[in-house]
């Protein structure tokens, strides 16, 4: 009876910390693409280059982005090939960001007999440090250069990740999840 109650007092502190857990910050994906193209014409890609801006990741993830991207267009029916019809890019931007947070407390003044009385408040600035990222996927047309399709995932970087082979697949995942558009998977 009394390990009992001591598990069913541990399965709401339980509880509270699993949702902390899950509440981490997330991939913010958003795409957009030419209403006019037809993609269903398209047969085979290429990766052109990964693009760096502002601080460049290590080469163990540019490898591991360049492949994730392969992996996903291959999983939606496309071949590699040299001379290709689309063109795949892909940007990466990671910067040093801080945010500000002030918080002021204090109480205000009060009329007292023959005089106003003076309040106190203070204010405390918290700086907060962390890194933003950006993964661009740009797909674009072999023949014609143009911009046909671009996902983009943008998340706060708190850490490194424990294992980073499954967080860029499943970014990569989650950012082409909507390429090619009004299509299922090709066949």
């Amino acid at each position: 009876m009394f390990i009992m109650k001591k598990i069913s007092a541990l399965v709401p502190v339980l509880c509270l910390v699993l949702l902390m857990v899950s509440c981490g910050p997330t991939l913010q994906v958003t795409s957009d693409y030419d209403h006019s193209a037809n993609f269903s014409n398209y047969k085979t890609f290429r990766i052109v280059k990964l693009e760096q801006q502002v601080q460049a990741l290590n080469q163990l993830n540019q490898n591991r982005i360049i492949e994730a991207v392969r992996n996903e267009m291959k999983s939606k029916g496309f071949t590699e090939t040299e001379d290709a019809d689309l063109l795949v890019n892909i940007v990466t931007i990671l910067k040093d960001e801080k945010q500000l947070t002030a918080n002021t407390y204090g109480y205000g003044g009060g009329y007292r007999p023959y005089a106003w009385g003076g309040g106190y408040s203070s204010t405390t600035v918290n700086v907060e440090n962390y890194k933003n990222g950006s993964l661009i996927v740009e797909v674009a047309d072999g023949k014609t250069k143009n911009l046909l399709w671009e996902g983009i995932g943008n998340r706060d970087i708190d850490s490194p990740s424990s294992n980073p082979d499954q967080a860029i697949k499943d970014a990569v995942k989650m950012i082409m999840a909507s390429f090619p558009p009004g299509m299922t998977k090709k066949k």
